[in-house]
């Protein structure tokens, strides 16, 4: 872990820029003759110490904590740990920092698998979104040799998000930054970008942070010019979130529907939920008729729209008589989660669209399956760890957007686990939706915080699409969140439970849905192209010192 002395030659992700030296307790082992093996261990085992301490800070900042403002701080710790480090080094502190993250934030894996195969399942997948990142951080340390570095430390880390929400098994987006900021100052920012671009600003604030903190540390040697600098990365992202915040609109410019959400409830078991597809289906039909009974004493209004969770029932040949009846005593359309039996032998995940009188009509398919779930890749090598390996035939891939006309207004849906993912969303926005729902079956997580996670999610594509997002729940949190994120209501865990709630329907379309996968790209390009630049100065450092860096 030797540094070399000549700030030419400095390869590290360093926040700090390239034109001071590096300090001195950064470069290695002490002089004079007194190396001892824990003077070289003793800043080592510190750097990994930070990153482990970023990433459960960063754990923090995620739902259901309200603790948004943690996420740049864990980024700060995140670029101390890497500053003055070369490549390899910074690959291993991001393994450090993902890993501590990852077990954390994706310990409802354990809750959903553990109790048949053990934990393996869990500690592998926290380990590949851990690689992702150590590979990410190797990056940043050409890319930090760049002036204005932590605008391309976050660009690049950011790199990692990108692919690994596509590769391998179409990708795994869980866990992105974007989504620790459902509530606070980097919020509006999605109406603008995104996802993307508010995952963009918490990074370069926290990358920013740390690099006033090293010029800090240097005992006034810094000038002013470069401390404004570094407070500027940190303070400007955050201070356009707090600019933007009267943009985000909440009022109804086509009117309002009046919409109901059924949440049935489910027992508590885990994966043996797989054999209880009944219990689910009853606790549906059973919650309908409450709802109904409520409905007709007038202790509520009747809706315009009920909305059911996901794969509620199962729908053979499209038909459903029990279904049939429930929706004519509701006395509303309603969009039901459906496992939908074509005559061919297919499945889909899909909501149909069923009406008072007129039974089952037009369906959306879910465009994003979940891997080792509703379709098996490898299938000898998911045995080891996933229960579904034993279906006959995955689940079709539908094609469309979720778009339905239906109670005289036009619905996009998502469903579950595309929430994770950009493009769902808004192609249906962008095909005319004027608010969505986001059916979702999460009573196989136990009552861990994945529920939480996934709310949070709903609330920043609620600003990010400027229109009210309906979530329907399996066991809960089913919750009516408005345009500007914040929840109007929201039920328990595993209760039986419905809401009734007006909702605005909105017709503006935001600047994150003009620019489409555009925002992403360019930042894409741009980190490519940093990576790229820091190579090259890397290599002229060498011809130009003699030294590696």
């Amino acid at each position: 872990m030797t540094e070399p002395r000549q700030q030419t030659a400095t390869s590290a992700a360093d926040p700090a820029a390239d034109t001071t030296p590096t300090p001195p307790a950064d470069r290695g082992p002490a002089r004079g003759g007194k190396d001892t093996r824990w003077e070289r261990l003793r800043p080592v085992l510190g750097r990994l110490a930070l990153a482990a301490a970023s990433g459960a800070v960063l754990f923090l900042a995620f739902a259901p904590r309200p603790l948004w403002w943690l996420a740049p701080v864990a980024f700060a710790g995140f670029g101390l740990a890497l500053h003055g480090r070369r490549l390899w080094g910074s690959a291993g502190y991001g393994l450090v920092f993902g890993l501590t993250f990852n077990l954390l934030h994706l310990l409802w894996i354990d809750d959903f698998l553990g109790a048949e195969f053990g934990p393996g399942p869990w500690l592998a997948l926290s380990g590949v979104m851990a690689l992702y990142i150590a590979v990410a951080a190797a990056l940043m340390s050409p890319a930090g040799r760049l002036p204005g570095a932590p605008v391309w430390l976050a660009l690049v880390f950011l790199l990692q998000e990108y692919a690994r929400s596509r590769w391998p098994a179409n990708g795994f987006p869980w866990g992105r930054i974007g989504f620790s900021q459902p509530e606070g100052a980097y919020t509006p920012l999605a109406a603008i970008g995104g996802a993307p671009l508010v995952g963009f600003a918490v990074l370069t604030s926290g990358f920013g942070l740390a690099r006033l903190i090293v010029h800090l540390r240097r005992s006034g040697a810094t000038p002013w010019t470069g401390l404004a600098r570094a407070a500027a990365y940190a303070l400007v992202p955050l201070l356009a979130g707090l600019v933007l915040w009267p943009a985000v609109g909440t009022d109804a410019q086509a009117g309002s529907r009046t919409v109901a959400v059924v949440q049935g409830n489910a027992p508590n078991a885990g994966i043996g939920l797989l054999g209880e597809r009944d219990t689910i289906r009853a606790g549906a039909l059973a919650e309908s008729e409450r709802l109904a009974t409520r409905i007709d004493r007038g202790d509520v209004p009747r809706p315009d729209l009920v909305v059911w969770p996901e794969t509620t029932v199962d729908v053979v040949g499209g038909r459903d008589p029990d279904v049939t009846a429930a929706v004519a005593e509701l006395g509303a359309p309603t969009l039901v989660g459906s496992l939908y039996r074509t005559d061919d032998g297919r499945t889909d995940n899909a909501v149909v669209a069923w009406r008072p009188g007129e039974g089952p009509g037009e369906r959306y398919t879910k465009q994003e399956l979940v891997p080792f779930s509703e379709y098996v890749p490898m299938r000898e090598i998911a045995a080891w760890f996933t229960p579904f390996v034993g279906n006959t035939r995955d689940m079709r891939w539908g094609r469309e957007p979720g778009v339905f006309d239906i109670a005289g207004t036009r619905v996009g849906t998502a469903i579950c686990y595309e929430a994770a993912y950009d493009y769902p969303s808004r192609d249906a926005v962008n095909a005319g939706a004027r608010m969505i729902v986001l059916p979702t079956n999460n009573a196989w997580f136990g009552d861990g915080e994945m529920t939480y996670q996934q709310l949070a999610m709903a609330r920043l594509r609620a600003v990010e699409h400027g229109r009210a997002v309906v979530v329907a729940a399996t066991s809960g949190v089913s919750a009516v969140v408005r345009p500007d994120g914040t929840v109007a209501q929201q039920t328990g865990m595993y209760t039986a439970d419905s809401l009734v709630a007006d909702v605005p329907l909105r017709e503006t379309t935001t600047l994150a849905d003009r620019f489409g996968p555009w925002t992403e790209r360019v930042m894409l390009g741009a980190a490519l192209c940093a990576v790229l630049a820091g190579f090259v100065l890397r290599r002229r450092a060498v011809h130009t010192t003699g030294r590696g860096g």
